[in-house]
């Protein structure tokens, strides 16, 4: 179905289940995993605590972004410093930071279209990336030319956010899912 902004933005308030506006289509969401919901409630947990006292504020995939005219995602979090953005109470418009958690049927989605819609937006300065599956940690930074480079951080102990001067532990995104693989799981006595 192909809407308008505003008559997607009236149509979606009205629905049960989440729907991104994807150049004027209107496209459902997919449902979550455990390992992917633990994941995004980590990362929320995380970036609050380091935001603590920062006038940034952190949101979670409830809340939409607006890319251009005919398009609105659902990132599973991000982090805006804009005052005006911290005034809206439904579209967003200028993050400094969005993270993506990755699942099998997003994965190419979230690495592609998606990623090329949000590269437009010119307050983003860096896409976090995280597969809780593999573990696989990749940033994408804005550097002063306006192209994003690729920090594979997978494996480290810290995942660096230079946009905000804030340090993630990988331990701590990761907290709570299944053990590395290799790693024996521990049963419940």
């Amino acid at each position: 179905m192909k809407l308008n902004l505003s008559a997607y933005l009236a149509w979606e308030n009205e629905q049960v289940e989440k729907h991104e506006l994807r150049r004027g289509e209107v496209v459902a969401m997919d449902e979550t995993s455990r390992l992917h919901g633990t994941v995004a409630i980590n990362v929320l947990a995380a970036l609050m605590a380091g935001l603590k006292g920062l006038p940034c504020q952190v949101f979670a995939g409830s809340m939409k972004v607006r890319v251009g005219n005919d398009t609105t995602l659902y990132p599973d979090a991000f982090v805006t410093c804009s005052a005006s953005d911290l005034r809206t109470e439904q579209v967003f418009t200028s993050p400094t930071l969005v993270v993506e958690v990755l699942s099998p049927s997003t994965q190419s989605y979230d690495r592609g279209l998606k990623f090329t819609l949000y590269r437009s937006i010119e307050s983003l300065k860096e896409y976090l990336l995280i597969d809780p599956d593999t573990r696989e940690v990749q940033l994408f930074r804005r550097g002063a030319d306006g192209l994003f480079t690729l920090h594979d951080l997978t494996g480290r102990e810290q995942i660096s956010l230079a946009s905000l001067e804030v340090e993630l532990l990988a331990s701590d995104v990761f907290d709570g899912i299944d053990p590395e693989p290799g790693q024996q799981a521990v049963l419940p006595v």
